[in-house]
């Protein structure tokens, strides 16, 4: 069977119960970076006095996937096989999906565990209440690909959520301050960290705070949804509009909810 275990993000405390009885269950650990992962088990070792036994720790990650799972075999999945990434929960912007589809073609039982999770985490510290996002990971470092899938993130009519690298976070927020400086965009810093924080402004007013900070750590962005069009009209909008006093009525009824006639007889006693 194979068990994907979501890792801390920061927080060693935030390791579950369960996750510590598979892991210590474990005979064969496929892991993003095996030194990572030994790391955090020693840390675990030491904090709550328990112990791991399993000693075949492997490494699987985006760049070697296709060939580590050309060698697999099913009876590979006979005795207890885990798989975690460096932090958070394997498959979202991290390896791990590959050896789910192995198993789904293969027959072979495999399970999740729930755990911690940035994008998640995120979301629920940004305030927006807003009930869809999309996330787009990390988006390119440069050139017309990066271009691309910003221009697309902008005209979502949903959040989106980015990863962004303390190396790059302010050319991101250079060019939202470019393309949407009054955008509303929230920023969360080193979650469950000692230096966890959170900055949540216009990307104007953020391009020109960070322009001034040394920028570390690891940052999770959302940007508020592009409003549909005519969303932001108002009902003095219209009013000014050269139209038919029907007309008029018509477009103010869908904003208030008010009769077309009622509000027909006000814009002719105007």
């Amino acid at each position: 069977m194979l068990t994907l275990v979501p890792t801390p993000i920061g927080n060693l405390e935030d390791i579950s119960y369960r996750s510590i009885q598979v892991l210590q269950s474990a005979e064969l650990i496929f892991c993003e970076d095996t030194r990572v992962t030994k790391k955090l088990l020693s840390l675990l070792s030491e904090k709550l006095n328990i112990t791991f036994n399993c000693s075949d720790f492997k490494s699987l990650h985006s760049h070697n996937e296709n060939q580590v799972l050309q060698s697999l075999t099913p009876d590979t999945f006979t005795k207890n096989v885990v798989y975690v990434s460096d932090a958070g929960m394997p498959c979202v912007s991290d390896p791990g999906a590959s050896l789910v589809q192995y198993c789904i073609e293969n027959e072979i039982a495999y399970d999740v565990l729930p755990g911690a999770n940035a994008v998640l985490t995120a979301y629920a510290l940004s305030g927006f209440t807003y009930t869809e996002f999309s996330f787009y990971g990390f988006l390119a470092h440069k050139g017309k690909e990066r271009t691309t899938k910003l221009q697309k993130a902008l005209h979502e009519d949903k959040l989106v959520v980015f990863y962004e690298s303390p190396h790059r976070l302010l050319k991101l927020l250079e060019e939202l301050n470019s393309l949407c400086p009054e955008k509303t965009i929230f920023l969360a810093k080193e979650l469950t960290k000692l230096h966890q924080s959170t900055y949540k402004n216009t990307a104007k007013n953020l391009f020109e705070q960070f322009k001034k900070e040394k920028i570390r750590g690891e940052w999770v962005v959302i940007i508020e949804p592009s409003k549909k069009d005519g969303e932001d009209l108002t009902i003095e909008d219209i009013q000014d509009l050269k139209l038919q006093p029907k007309v008029k009525a018509k477009l103010i009824a869908k904003l208030t909810g008010k009769s077309v006639k009622e509000i027909y007889q006000e814009l002719l006693e105007d």
